[in-house]
């Protein structure tokens, strides 16, 4: 199941090699297919006319460690790469470099902690990988200073539910590949991106180098549909299929682009919602300043406890997600993008 090898593969900012490997794989016959310096991968499909260009979008890399130091005792310590809540931490296991080394996260033990330490979540500079080394030079066997380290966790699926790691935005190119599997009469260039966690890098180096005359994003977004929050304070719900962004510290939507994405949902009863929050952002907020500026619009597959070992999300918010967005490639085909 390609959403399962996706999820699972290894995929730090500036490490997306063995993600865009599985797309490349699946991919090998859809499209031409390239590489840029920095890592994007790129599936174009031509079609007998030329215009418009339609640019879809997904970033490969997830939040992860990096490996910055080793203690003389073999233990290792390190930086996190990309938005990290430090409290989710402690005692999960990773999983190191291109060799797979297996690793938990530890602390100081709970039995030695003052009181007043334990009343304080654990800051990243005060845990450490434990890889089980008995000291520097074990530990060098194994690991370099500067590898990464992503979650060792396993996809797992029932019914429509779905859980495990990386969800933002492996969830985002299991969209992309499926939809461009398919047969289009306009010309299409999906870009599996690089470095979206740490800056938004790799969409404004792919958006230049394809220059579309639109462009979808599709992305893991949170969803705050749980205890302790308040319904109006959602950002999205389980269930509720695409959500649709308005507005964030990146991007601000055209107006009329949304009404038209809105009446195609609406029109082919696809449920939508609307991305409720306006912090954060994604790499629509890069293509759609590119060169003379994209028109772009953003869509957000709702995902629980995102950025952490393991997320949550509904396949049929995926599915519903993937129908939109073959509509609406159907649409500018027949009536274009000036509508």
């Amino acid at each position: 199941m390609l959403l399962k090898q996706l999820s699972e593969a290894f995929g730090v900012s500036g490490a997306e090699g063995e993600v865009r490997d599985v797309l490349r794989q699946d991919l090998y016959n859809v499209g031409k297919t390239k590489t840029d310096a920095l890592g994007n991968l790129y599936i174009q499909k031509t079609a007998k006319h030329n215009k418009p260009i339609l640019m879809l979008c997904a970033h490969m890399d997830e939040v992860g460690l990096m490996v910055k130091h080793i203690e003389n005792n073999g233990l290792l310590r390190f930086d996190t790469v990309g938005g990290i809540d430090d409290r989710i931490l402690v005692s999960k296991n990773v999983i190191i470099g291109s060799n797979k080394i297996k690793g938990v996260i530890g602390a100081k033990a709970i039995h030695l902690q003052e009181p007043k330490e334990r009343k304080t979540p654990l800051k990243s500079k005060n845990l450490y990988i434990d890889i089980g080394a008995k000291d520097k030079e074990d530990a060098e066997k194994k690991v370099i200073i500067g590898d990464y380290a992503v979650f060792d966790t396993e996809f797992t699926s029932e019914d429509n539910i779905i859980m495990g790691k990386a969800f933002d935005d492996r969830i985002g190119c299991y969209i992309v590949a499926e939809i461009l599997k398919k047969t289009y009469d306009i010309p299409i260039t999906a870009v599996f991106i690089v470095q979206e966690e740490i800056g938004l890098r790799g969409s404004a180096v792919a958006a230049y180098n394809v220059n579309p005359d639109f462009a979808i994003v599709v992305e893991g977004t949170f969803a705050s549909d749980v205890p302790d929050t308040k319904e109006e304070a959602y950002c999205t719900t389980l269930g509720k299929g695409p959500a649709i962004t308005f507005m964030d510290m990146t991007y601000i939507a055209e107006k009329q682009l949304i009404n038209w994405v809105i009446q195609i949902a609406e029109n082919h009863s696809i449920p939508y919602q609307y991305k409720r929050t306006t912090f954060g952002g994604t790499d629509g907020g890069r293509i759609y300043t590119t060169r003379q500026g994209i028109p772009t619009i953003i869509f957000s597959v709702p995902c629980r406890y995102i950025h952490s070992p393991v997320a949550i999300a509904n396949t049929e918010d995926i599915m519903h997600t993937i129908s939109l967005i073959e509509i609406i490639i159907q649409d500018i085909k027949e009536r274009g993008i000036d509508q």
